[in-house]
């Protein structure tokens, strides 16, 4: 276990949690502001009007009533995803990858029956995965067919872009890579990897996991660096344009790369992690700053914002 010194850190303009909570989330997000967020399915209603493409919704179970009604939302699919609307931290998320004559599986193999996944729905609902353990509903999402680009950057799991976007402005990205440590799930806390990318160019900068460097995926002996996120500007645009879909100044973006359907948003977090500072290599304060310090930034839009950041804030 080591320390680092707090003036060190400063230097290095990381931010804090509690300078993240008072002075960004506690500051930017309004209140009333964040069952847009906090809800999976809800923000897919405001991601269909702003024309932000999200994963193709398959079916809601709100009472226990229509739990049987789960086996005809998933019975013409390949594969398909069950989650909780008002989950947190990739709590509650079931991924089945294969489906072969009436037989489902994980992405580890793991076979699970149907009056299992039956069972997982009916304890979303109880909020046995929601924040604050409220009563909740199960959405159920086709399943993404991640890009070939990504081929051996990630162990079974689907990976995803997560951005800060800041008063509309995409400043730091990072891409999150599943491995067996983390069962196939895209979070860090978890022991999936963390790759730093470029603003400008959605290139890999550094890599992380468990908050340490690692240059290869430790599943897939991958070597990070050479990662290159495709369709990278659309991604970013999208990611930016969230800014007006939910009106929240301090937002985590978690986008996807379809091979069919290209970038899309997968959710959104009004309370996002601070890691994306190691796996970038750098703290996120410096930029928070500079875009604080922006005169009439309501007067640009979504491409310009991005264009701002590509410029000021490539390390490429």
């Amino acid at each position: 276990m080591y320390f680092c010194n707090p003036f060190k850190l400063k230097r290095k303009g990381i931010m804090g949690m509690n300078q993240r909570n008072s002075g960004y989330i506690g500051r930017y997000n309004p209140r009333k502001l964040y069952p847009l967020v906090d809800n999976k399915l809800k923000t897919k209603i405001i991601a269909r009007n702003a024309k932000v493409t999200t994963p193709a919704l398959l079916g809601v179970i709100s009472i226990q009533a229509e739990v049987q009604n789960v086996e005809s939302f998933i019975k013409e699919t390949t594969g398909f995803v069950i989650k909780p609307a008002k989950g947190s931290g990739g709590k509650g998320i079931l991924v089945i990858t294969k489906i072969e004559n009436g037989r489902y599986f994980k992405a580890n193999g793991e076979e699970e029956s149907l009056p299992e996944i039956k069972r997982h729905v009916t304890d979303i609902l109880a909020g046995l995965f929601s924040l604050g353990g409220s009563a909740d509903v199960a959405v159920v999402e086709a399943l993404i067919q991640f890009d070939n680009a990504f081929d051996g950057f990630s162990f079974e799991g689907v990976p995803d872009v997560r951005v800060i976007v800041f008063k509309g402005f995409p400043v730091m990205a990072m891409m999150r890579l599943s491995t067996a440590a983390s069962d196939g799930k895209a979070n860090l806390h978890q022991g999936a990897v963390g790759v730093g990318l470029d603003i400008a160019t959605g290139k890999a900068l550094h890599a992380v996991q468990f908050d340490r460097p690692i240059e290869y995926h430790p599943d897939t002996n991958k070597e990070l660096k050479t990662l290159e996120v495709p369709k990278w500007e659309r991604l970013i645009y999208l990611a930016a344009s969230c800014y007006e879909m939910t009106g929240m100044g301090y937002l985590g973006t978690d986008m996807v790369l379809d091979r069919y359907l290209g970038p899309m948003l997968l959710e959104l977090n009004a309370r996002p992690g601070l890691a994306i500072q190691i796996a970038n290599g750098q703290g996120i304060l410096p930029r928070l700053k500079l875009i604080e310090s922006l005169q009439n930034t309501e007067r640009m839009d979504a491409e310009a914002r991005v264009a701002f950041c590509q410029k000021h804030f490539s390390q490429s």
